[in-house]
């Protein structure tokens, strides 16, 4: 779904929708306990849950960091190594006292704190930095490097590349979840059909889908529409786990859906 489809989907946000998750329900009376917020809560004392947590977002979120690190001049082995010792640096230290509730982004906080971690690092021997001799996260490196490469050069600053990387990466990750939804229902014929709707650029003429899952054109263009509140709905549940007020949700769904017009 491109940027002005997923604009519109959240101007018509109103009332249950099938296959919602209950986290992306703002009309809820209270904010759902989110990976963020189970993070925050846990300020200057770090629990198993929170780190599990922290590991869940930051598994989710790694390639923009790694990408950042490419963008600001470092080697392939350089980023490989400095990216997983930030983990090592977030999931052990007590880095999350500093996160400030009032500016609850996710993704903000991450990427202050590895603007912190490479200015402290910078000239030390980056063969420290995988604390110790274990990788905190697994991470695909070769694959990282593969896209970045695929990516090639833009105009945007490393800060406006990472936020556009975490949008991306964001709105695979609602993908591959509905993805999920419909192979468990039985339907990822379907899905595999349909997903040409969801991306940046439009699929097929609605008719020509239609003759191939021998649907009339109403049938296919309803299917459409479920499939993208249900693509919509966890767009939505992903940016809710970033942020620790119902308040920020809206304005990151904006920010972000600038940054995927660039």
């Amino acid at each position: 779904m491109n940027a002005e489809n997923l604009a519109e989907e959240s101007s018509e946000r109103s009332g249950a929708r099938v296959g919602v998750p209950p986290s992306a329900e703002l009309g809820a009376r209270t904010f759902p306990t989110t990976l963020w917020t189970m993070v925050l809560d846990a300020g200057g004392e770090p629990s198993e849950e929170a780190a599990r947590a922290l590991e869940a977002l930051c598994r989710t979120y790694w390639y923009p960091l790694y990408a950042f690190v490419r963008r600001m001049g470092y080697s392939h082995a350089d980023a490989q190594d400095l990216t997983q010792g930030f983990f090592a640096y977030v999931l052990e230290k007590h880095s999350l006292a500093r996160a400030d509730r009032e500016r609850g982004r996710f993704r903000s906080f991450l990427l202050g704190s590895l603007k912190h971690f490479l200015a402290n690092e910078r000239d030390k021997a980056l063969t420290q930095k995988r604390g110790g001799d274990r990788g905190l996260v697994s991470l695909d490196d070769a694959e990282a490097e593969a896209a970045y490469e695929r990516e090639g050069a833009d105009e945007l600053t490393p800060e406006q590349s990472f936020d556009r990387r975490w949008a991306l990466a964001l709105i695979e990750r609602a993908k591959d979840r509905v993805q999920r939804e419909y192979a468990a229902a039985g339907k990822a014929a379907l899905f595999e059909a349909l997903q040409g709707y969801l991306g940046r650029k439009e699929g097929e003429p609605v008719a020509a889908t239609a003759a191939r899952l021998g649907l009339s054109v109403a049938a296919a263009k309803s299917a459409i529409h479920r499939l993208r509140q249900q693509y919509y709905a966890w767009v939505r549940d992903a940016i809710t786990q970033t942020v620790s007020s119902p308040a920020e949700v809206d304005g990151e769904i904006r920010y972000l859906l600038t940054m995927l017009r660039e």
